[in-house]
């Protein structure tokens, strides 16, 4: 082997068909799109005045703290992303391609997976193993879900249990949620176990795969919950981010609701993300304002804080995480980048090189 490896230039290798430019283009028109729609909607419609009177009354104070707490937010999902894929990465690395993450989730009609898909292709590209990224992506995919599903369970509980103050129906709305998160939690854990054991079963190489990546994902998830860095990413990327709903009631003169209404609303809510569409809009805005109109928010006030918290939520990501994605796409063509550094001493099929041995940190470049 030699370590000529590194001088070999290399073409640009494009994007994935879900993530090109003209894909990308065609997200951020049909955006457009509907914010024109909702916009001519809230201006037309006679029974909506109290809506437009909200939003002329805008407090600047209050969404710029609405956009730096979603800047808090995105920042926090790097902070999970490192620890979850590779701590050897430079900040820089990870920054991008965590921000790139974010762009890909907002902008993209894939159900809240194109962020995942994305770094996979980009922790592809820069030399990790398939099969590493396969299981840490489950495993990032279990630990970025770790909060959500903990505080519904503990929320609803306390909500149920009458510690936390709620509507008349508190113990319905409250046991309903508590065993769904718990429910979520067992089944992560059980299909984790089955997936393994089916997999030294498996005579089909790609379900093989499939199941020692699902199972090696738990696996690895479980372990990483002894990581600080893993939980204040975690828990800031949630925490950050309902503060950023919590803040678009008062930013327009609304009361905000109690913060346990807001908190289970919240993650009932997010569920209408799931939906494949651009940046989860219409499922997600629809399944955060039915949530907090069930647990007894004001109907106007919810309409307005839901339509601009989904505003922050597209825009900022987007504003961070594209000019992020045109850096690293650079750095890839030119391997000016530390990505392969999270595979010290593998051999790894690198695109547009071939086999290569990755080189520990600090022992010069990968030798093919």
């Amino acid at each position: 082997m030699t370590d000529d490896a590194a001088l070999i230039p290399l073409v640009a290798e494009p994007l994935p068909d879900g993530f090109s430019r003209s894909r990308v283009r065609r997200s951020l028109l049909v955006l457009a799109g509907i914010a024109i729609i909702v916009v001519a909607v809230l201006a037309l419609l006679p029974g909506l005045a109290s809506v437009r009177h909200a939003f002329r009354g805008a407090d600047p104070g209050w969404i710029a703290l609405a956009v730096l707490l979603e800047l808090l937010s995105c920042a926090s999902y790097v902070l999970v992303f490192r620890a979850v894929f590779c701590q050897r990465m430079s900040w820089r690395t990870s920054t991008e391609i965590g921000l790139s993450e974010q762009a890909a989730n907002s902008l993209l009609s894939v159900g809240g997976a194109g962020g995942l898909a994305l770094g996979a292709w980009i922790l592809r590209r820069g030399g990790i193993p398939p099969d590493r990224i396969a299981r840490r992506t489950v495993a990032f995919f279990l630990v970025t879900s770790i909060a959500s599903v903990g505080l519904l369970a503990i929320g609803g509980a306390a909500l149920a249990l009458g510690l936390l103050s709620g509507p008349s129906d508190r113990v319905t709305l409250g046991a309903v949620p508590a065993v769904a998160g718990v429910g979520a939690i067992a089944l992560a854990l059980a299909a984790g176990r089955i997936a393994r054991s089916r997999a030294a079963r498996s005579r089909h190489r790609r379900v093989r795969t499939l199941l020692a990546a699902t199972g090696d994902g738990v696996a690895e998830a479980v372990s990483l919950l002894r990581s600080p860095e893993m939980w204040a990413g975690s828990v800031g990327y949630l925490i950050f981010d309902v503060a950023v709903l919590g803040v678009c009631f008062p930013a327009f003169g609304n009361p905000e609701p109690p913060i346990d209404a807001l908190v289970l609303a919240y993650l009932i809510g997010q569920l209408g993300g799931l939906v494949p569409l651009p940046g989860g809009i219409g499922g997600l805005d629809l399944g955060l304002l039915g949530a907090l109109l069930l647990y007894g928010v004001d109907a106007t006030g919810a309409v307005v804080a839901v339509l601009a918290y989904r505003a922050v939520l597209l825009a900022v990501p987007a504003a961070v995480g594209l000019p992020a994605l045109a850096s690293l796409r650079r750095r890839l063509h030119r391997e000016d980048h530390d990505i392969r550094a999270c595979a010290p001493g593998e051999e790894v099929e690198i695109l547009g090189l071939g086999a290569v041995r990755m080189a520990a940190p600090g022992w010069g470049a990968p030798s093919r």
